[in-house]
């Protein structure tokens, strides 16, 4: 082997080009899916014992928070996108 092909990574080594064309997209379809984890919680709520509850309850409140951030990520693509 050459001393350039040592140090040249192989192209399954390489990482992929930031492609950020469809992240608004992939986020807003994040959002749906964390959406619809917590109504399907909602519905498990009814036959979950209290320490089920409480761990469904502080999974909702993660998600949540989750969207709340997705959403704001959603709002900084888009405009980033703009320009």
């Amino acid at each position: 082997m050459s001393h350039k092909q040592q140090h040249m990574p192989n192209k399954e080594n390489r990482p992929n080009p930031d492609n950020r064309a469809d992240n608004v997209d992939r986020l807003q379809q994040n959002v749906t899916n964390t959406i619809e984890n917590i109504e399907a919680s909602h519905e498990a709520l009814e036959f979950a014992t209290e320490e089920e509850k409480r761990n469904i309850e502080a999974k909702n409140k993660n998600r949540n928070q989750s969207i709340e951030a997705m959403r704001q990520e959603i709002k900084d693509e888009a405009r980033n996108q703009q320009y």
